[in-house]
């Protein structure tokens, strides 16, 4: 044994293990998810995600401003209409929940950024991220609703849009309709790296987005792949993609390891819905401490190559990091 190579001494000390510590989590990497509904007066409990809520847009500040006061620096929006069609028209309606909600937030609380999620799938009476002729999820008349969706959205002040309906061609659509529209500054952050999970089921619930029939496998990714992922991402950069996102995160730190080795973008990782409801009911039953096991997981994203995180943990990570300073 080799006792001149003594790892442990610089473990020795809180003070030196913070000094030599690789990833660092911070408040400027967090994005909210936020449910957003139609009415108002509402802020309904969505049971299978303890803490989560949806909101009408008039109970948005109850939200947003521990949002802003806790240093989160940005949302995500996801709609939830009064009611559902065969062609998502509620998702590029100019007077859109989610087209409502941002002309609030931007009036209000200027500060923050506004991310748009750009799908049909909550939108739609059979639940499906694109258009449906027969049994078949059709491509390319999806992408030019999507694409009127995005510019909907940024005609509503939103900063960044995110296609996570993983149509082919759409980032490159997208891109060419808001520069058409003079919306060049708006971002797109691509759900490239979307699997075809287990982990989804808390949102459906929340969102009201489970398809009516069939499953998604015909356009999300097969969890076995993962030079699949690399494709896609190789094409949504092509596209003109600004930032990546990979989906779900924990079970797939090997596909946001690599991502982050295939791009410079910014690399995303969306700590999806059943990951937070899974914790929150382990740690309801008092079989886990909830804060180690979530800044361990989060953390473990960013030493995987995350350089933001969708997270429903937001607000309790932002508190927990103003305890540990």
């Amino acid at each position: 044994m080799n006792l001149s190579i003594r790892p442990r001494r610089l473990r020795a000390s809180k003070a030196l293990r913070a000094m030599v510590r690789e990833n660092r989590l911070d408040r400027a990497d967090l994005i909210y998810p936020l449910f957003v509904c139609s009415g108002s007066g509402v802020k309904d409990p969505v049971e299978s995600m303890p803490g989560v809520f949806r909101y009408s847009v008039d109970q948005l500040p109850s939200v947003l401003d521990a949002v802003v006061d806790r240093g989160i620096p940005a949302v995500i929006l996801f709609g939830i209409p009064a009611c559902k069609d065969a062609v998502g028209s509620g998702a590029y309606a100019e007077d859109g929940i989610v087209q409502q909600a941002a002309r609030f937030i931007k009036a209000d609380y200027p500060a923050l950024l506004v991310i748009g999620d750009v799908c049909l799938c909550e939108y739609t009476d059979h639940g499906h991220c694109g258009l449906v002729e027969g049994d078949v999820i059709v491509n390319d008349a999806s992408v030019e609703l999507l694409a009127e969706t995005a510019v909907s959205q940024a005609r509503a002040g939103i900063d960044i849009v995110a296609p996570s309906d993983m149509m082919d061609g759409r980032v490159g659509r997208i891109r060419q309709a808001l520069d058409e529209h003079g919306f060049q500054h708006v971002a797109i952050m691509s759900y490239a790296a979307k699997y075809a999970s287990g982990f989804y089921g808390p949102f459906r619930d929340a969102a009201g987005s489970a398809p009516s029939y069939g499953d998604r496998k015909t356009y999300q990714m097969d969890p076995a792949n993962g030079n699949e992922a690399l494709r896609e991402v190789r094409s949504d950069v092509a596209e003109g993609a600004d930032l990546i996102v990979v989906k779900p995160a924990m079970a797939f730190g090997d596909v946001m390891w690599r991502t982050r080795q295939e791009t410079l973008l910014p690399v995303v990782a969306y700590n999806v819905s059943g990951e937070y409801s899974m914790v929150k009911a382990a740690a309801a039953q008092g079989w886990i401490d909830e804060r180690k096991i979530v800044m361990e997981t989060l953390v473990g994203m960013k030493r995987a190559g995350a350089d933001m995180i969708i997270t429903y943990h937001a607000l309790d990570v932002a508190c927990w990091l103003d305890d540990a300073e």
